[in-house]
């Protein structure tokens, strides 16, 4: 898969449309007006749980810019609800969100990564970590 451009149009038929759209089955784990929640197909840690909110947005550029402060509170509400209700604030977990081509986002539309159930090691490779 080939990374996408955080920016431009909404692209209807990216993956994660298709999921809200109930195109592409899922297996739920949280939804409310705002987000919906599911296991990544590809897990990279015991607990991988992707988080999408259900507007059109394709990053946390657009996200911040054009949803209304409801969708935006609703949504980082979800993430921390998902979080806590995965049992991962204790010993912790990460959270990941791509935007863009050099960050190697693969669905234009915002999705956050919940990581846990293991140390999951330096922010990143080969740099200082903060």
């Amino acid at each position: 898969m080939t990374p996408v451009s955080a920016t431009g149009d909404y692209d209807d038929d990216n993956i994660f449309a298709k999921v809200l759209r109930g195109d592409i089955p899922s297996t739920k784990i949280y939804e409310d007006d705002w987000a919906y929640a599911f296991p990544d197909i590809n897990p990279q840690a015991p607990t991988h749980i992707l988080v999408i909110p259900k507007g059109k947005y394709r990053s946390w550029a657009d996200f911040s810019a054009t949803a209304t402060d409801a969708e935006i509170g609703g949504f980082i509400r979800a993430v921390g609800t998902v979080a806590r209700d995965a049992g991962l604030e204790e010993p912790g977990y990460r959270l990941l969100a791509n935007a863009g081509e050099d960050a190697h986002q693969m669905v234009p539309h915002l999705h956050v990564h919940i990581f846990g159930g293991r140390p999951m090691g330096p922010m990143l490779s080969g740099g200082a970590a903060g």
